[in-house]
């Protein structure tokens, strides 16, 4: 009897072993599956932790920036000389917070292009006639023509922006211009006009750098007005005023394209390879060009006349000379 029982229990045991085996590989095919099902995003939100334990990219080294610079520069001319031969009506609107980078922005746009096809248009406060007036009718006379590029730094986003925000205008002029300025650029866009609205985004620690950095500079100080210190507590009044324009306003004939510019360099590579991409220009044919014989003198000779120069403190030895 005892063997039989012994017998009993040792069969008994193997096959809770058995059992047991069962489970855990039951257990282990369950957690493999589910790895394998939830493995994109686990990987997803690992990477996005440890990119956030990185910190941002280095800063990017300013050769590597002009050189890129002068590439872009090279199809930003193309651009122009497509807008003007087509006849292409390019409308630009900066937006964004206060030291994002907006005119920065728009100088290396326009630093290698023609002042007569590139305008920029930057409008003081309105006079009181202007305030007189329908409120986007001092920016419609600014609107490009045949073959022109405008670019609003700001614009009649001011009044869903600043002028919300520091009490220039009521709550009820603010909704009403949200509700109609749809309607507006949708009428541009079926005019011909190629709308593209930027928001620059800046973060709270890098705003509070850059406005500490103007405190000391004389080539800054101009930028740090009354307006931007009293802005600068209002942030989340900004916030919000920026979250019910995108709102009401991120259409899809004019949507909004949001650049984040905490690094001024990448933030303005990446605004002018989008702006690029967003006009259907041709690339620019090359041209052999060979400079004509230039006329002999003639018996040109520079007159002996008491002319004023400018001093030259920064004179380096060498000096020019011609008719």
């Amino acid at each position: 009897m005892a063997k039989k029982r012994n017998k009993r229990e040792r069969h008994e045991a193997e096959a809770q072993a058995s059992s047991a085996d069962a489970g855990s590989a039951a257990e282990a095919e369950t957690g493999t599956a589910a790895e394998a099902e939830a493995g994109p995003a686990a990987e997803a939100e690992t990477g996005a932790a440890v990119k956030a334990e990185a910190g941002p990219p280095a800063k990017m080294k300013r050769k590597e920036y002009e050189h890129e610079m002068r590439i872009l520069h090279g199809e930003l001319v193309a651009m122009q000389e497509w807008v003007k031969e087509s006849g292409a009506k390019i409308c630009i609107v900066f937006e964004g917070r206060d030291t994002a980078g907006k005119g920065g922005t728009i100088k290396r746009i326009t630093e290698r292009v023609s002042p007569r096809v590139f305008r920029v248009v930057a409008l003081a406060a309105p006079s009181e006639r202007e305030k007189s007036q329908m409120y986007i009718q001092r920016y419609i006379p600014h609107f490009p023509a045949a073959g022109e590029v405008v670019i609003f730094d700001r614009s009649w986003y001011n009044r869903a922006g600043v002028e919300r925000v520091m009490g220039f205008c009521t709550p009820q002029e603010t909704a009403r211009f949200l509700e109609l300025v749809p309607g507006v650029e949708k009428a541009m866009i079926e005019d011909g006009i190629l709308l593209l609205k930027y928001w620059l985004e800046v973060s709270p620690a890098e705003q509070t750098r850059r406005l500490k950095s103007r405190i000391n500079d004389p080539r800054k100080i101009w930028k740090l007005t009354d307006m931007d210190l009293k802005s600068y507590s209002r942030w989340y009044y900004y916030s919000r005023a920026r979250d019910a324009m995108f709102a009401a306003t991120d259409t899809a004939w004019a949507p909004w394209w949001v650049a984040h510019a905490d690094d001024k360099m990448r933030a303005r590579l990446n605004i002018i390879s989008h702006l690029l991409s967003q006009v259907p220009y041709k690339p620019l044919a090359h041209r052999d060009i060979k400079l004509p014989r230039r006329q002999p003198p003639g018996g040109y000779k520079q007159p002996d006349t008491p002319l004023r120069y400018i001093p030259t403190p920064f004179d380096g030895g060498s000096s020019a000379s011609g008719g």
